[in-house]
């Protein structure tokens, strides 16, 4: 299923449409690390993770995993783990995914710059919750929850995002 993601901030499925937030620089077809930039292209969509601690288990027939509080996402280029889910304590520059502000409660992994990975290309590539003015992200893709889990629900295992700039 290919769900359609557009420069301007709106998503299309199967008849339906959700406003979302992109990242501050924009659609870029060479996006690279710190850039901000959410990356154009198909891209299929991967694990989803939740916060079992505020959530049900999402509804969707990608495959979803609970959150740790002690998960994290390598964003350093010159570490082994780039761009890979790890475990913390870790000595690369990385990203917590438990978080107290609510924007990871669901994460949606999003499989830019993975097969095979290119240090610098671009780390941390999710759809996850907007903040309520839809303000940007660094480079991924954000829709309120309802919005979030609506989605979810329709897509199946072969769901892939066409961002388009």
């Amino acid at each position: 299923m290919q769900i359609n993601v557009d420069a301007t901030g709106w998503i299309r499925a199967q008849g339906q449409k959700w406003r979302c937030a992109l990242g501050r620089g924009g659609v870029r077809i060479d996006k690279v690390e710190g850039d901000g930039a959410t990356p154009a292209g198909i891209w299929q969509l991967g694990r989803v993770f939740y916060r079992p601690d505020r959530l049900k288990t999402p509804e969707t027939k990608l495959a979803v995993l609970p959150l740790e509080p002690n998960w994290g996402w390598c964003d350093d280029p010159v570490h082994a783990d780039y761009n890979h889910l790890i475990v913390l304590p870790h000595p690369g520059r990385h990203e917590k995914l438990w978080r107290n502000d609510g924007l990871y409660d669901v994460v949606v992994e999003i499989h830019y710059n993975t097969d095979p990975v290119e240090p610098g290309r671009g780390s941390a590539i999710f759809m996850h919750v907007a903040k309520p003015d839809y303000s940007a992200t660094e480079g991924c893709i954000a829709l309120n929850l309802t919005d979030l889990l609506d989605l979810l629900r329709i897509c199946n295992k072969d769901a892939a995002l066409n961002i388009t700039d």
